[in-house]
């Protein structure tokens, strides 16, 4: 070992030996902490960033492949509920092509690799059988590509096809799902499944499609549609005119002192209505056209009698001759005819209600009727066609808005003070680990700069002298000198005992002076 080294590690060892048992104890504790940093730190750099190998595996599936991953020695962790393992990255296309060539993971569905396994022979029977199969498996896969849907298995009804009937059955189609642990599908993603399924079907309509969760619930029904769809619309329709008119009133009252309450009514059934009117034609020429007339004129004879008393008659005054005449005319004009079919889909928003409770105090000098006014045109009504809107003004319990302010203020006085302790203690934590780094490099500064005291053999001084000779004078011993080498060191009466005592005396009186003498000593007896 280089003679620099074990000189620096003989001087550090002699600084750990003149420590006391505190400094001891504190630079243990700091060397300790260095050590265990210094592991952590290494470990977390040499660890060697993850990535997903699979997602989404069957249980029996995420087994095959852990037990592989364990065969061949690769570390591995797994995630997402035990349905993803992950490998290092740098591995992951490696072990991707080998657990392929090992069969893993193993298919779900096998889809249209049925049909590549249909002999020849296959009857009809089988050959439908094995393609609605297929086409189930396809699905099924398709479906569980989705996010938050774990597994999907897709069951199809498919009527027969006949020549003797007239009338032709609708298939049908049930899809089960399992989502993944905290996961909820949407009306949206419901609809989503209904309309794929029911587009990869020949002749299936969306609104034969079922759906249900692995807990049961129908998300689904045959016939309705995607359950809550009308629902989730009409609370759509309500949130939005409710939050517009909140908006719009609050602007006029301010905020806190408005509240609105939206109810619309949604058409639950499809439905389709057809009107016919016919307009006449203006400007048109008539189509067909006739015209009639008739005329006549009376004869010369003489007038008839009027009866008289005792029905006998009495001749009466001589008439002119009368003329009749007459003209029709039969027209045929042209006229418009419209037909109009409206179709009124499922979910449609019909008769629509607003309430609107506006505080009397914050509502001072406001007119209630322009309010209502400015509620059903924000809110989009048709009075005429059923809606109907209510503004009153009354007065507000603030009770529990100050309740809830004070609770509200009271959290957030709590969070402040939570936030203050935890700034201190992290403060102190920190202060403390900062005063032990200052006093370990104080320790460690001043045990570099300490004089380094090695043990002296005082059998050195082997010159024997009488018992009764006197110690010199050690004022004369410890005048400075040029030349060091002349000192003699003083000796006692009893030999070695003698001289511990004298040198023990020279160094209570100068304790400088007597190391710097015995460093002379040694570096003249040490071999050149």
């Amino acid at each position: 070992m280089p003679a620099a080294v074990t000189s620096a590690w003989r001087r550090l060892a002699a600084s750990a030996q003149g420590f006391s048992v505190a400094q001891r104890t504190i630079a243990l504790i700091g060397v300790a902490a260095l050590v265990l940093g210094t592991i952590a730190l290494t470990s977390w750099l040499s660890r060697p960033t993850m990535a997903p190998l699979f997602s989404g595996l069957a249980p029996a599936d995420a087994s095959a492949v852990v037990e592989q991953l364990q065969s061949a020695g690769v570390p591995y962790e797994l995630a997402g509920g035990g349905s993803s393992v992950l490998v290092p990255e740098a591995q992951v296309y490696e072990q991707r092509l080998a657990l392929a060539s090992a069969g893993l993971p193993g298919e779900q569905s096998a889809g249209y690799a049925l049909l590549d396994q249909m002999g020849v022979t296959a009857s009809d029977f089988q050959q439908s059988v094995t393609w609605q199969r297929a086409l189930e498996g396809e699905l099924a896969a398709t479906v569980g590509a989705m996010e938050g849907v774990e597994t999907a298995t897709v069951r199809l009804a498919l009527p027969e096809e006949s020549v003797f009937t007239e009338e032709r059955v609708a298939p049908t189609a049930s899809v089960f799902l399992a989502t993944s642990p905290n996961a909820q599908l949407g009306t949206e993603q419901v609809s989503a499944i209904v309309n794929l399924v029911s587009a990869s079907v020949e002749g299936l309509a969306a609104s034969d499609v079922a759906v249900v969760d692995a807990a049961g619930t129908v998300l689904s029904a045959v016939g309705t549609g995607p359950t809550g769809g009308i629902g989730g619309a009409s609370g759509d329709h309500a949130e939005r005119v409710q939050g517009e008119v909140l908006a719009m009133v609050e602007r006029v009252v301010g905020p806190g002192n408005a509240s609105v309450v939206v109810s619309a009514d949604v058409v639950s059934e499809s439905i389709e209505r057809t009107s016919e009117t016919y307009e006449a034609a203006e400007g048109a020429v008539p189509l067909t056209e006739s015209t009639t007339s008739e005329e006549y004129t009376g004869g010369a004879g003489g007038a008839a009698g009027v009866l008289g008393p005792d029905n006998i008659a009495v001749p009466g005054d001589e008439q002119d001759a009368g003329t009749y005449a007459a003209e029709t005319t039969d027209r045929t004009n042209a006229n418009n005819r419209v037909v109009e079919v409206r179709s009124i889909p499922a979910g449609d928003i019909g008769r629509q209600t607003v309430s609107v409770a506006v505080d009397r105090e914050a509502a001072a000098g406001t007119n209630a009727a322009a309010l209502e006014a400015l509620v059903v045109t924000a809110a989009g009504l048709d009075v005429a066609a059923g809606d109907a809107v209510t503004v009153e003004l009354v007065d507000f319990d603030r009770s529990l808005a100050e309740q809830a302010e004070a609770a509200l203020g009271a959290a957030r006085a709590a969070e402040e003070q939570e936030a203050l302790w935890s700034s201190v203690r992290w403060g102190a934590i920190g202060l403390g680990v900062l005063i032990l780094l200052v006093v370990i490099l104080a320790l460690v500064r001043s045990a570099m700069k300490r004089q380094v005291r090695e043990p002296i053999d005082l059998g050195i001084l082997q010159e024997r002298h009488e018992p009764t000779t006197p110690v010199p004078d050690l004022d004369a011993l410890l005048a400075p000198k040029d030349d060091l080498s002349d000192i003699e060191l003083p000796v006692g009466p009893s030999g070695v005992e003698g001289r511990r005592r004298a040198l023990n005396a020279l160094a209570q009186r100068d304790p400088a002076r007597t190391a710097d003498l015995l460093r002379q000593l040694m570096d003249d007896r040490s071999p050149v």
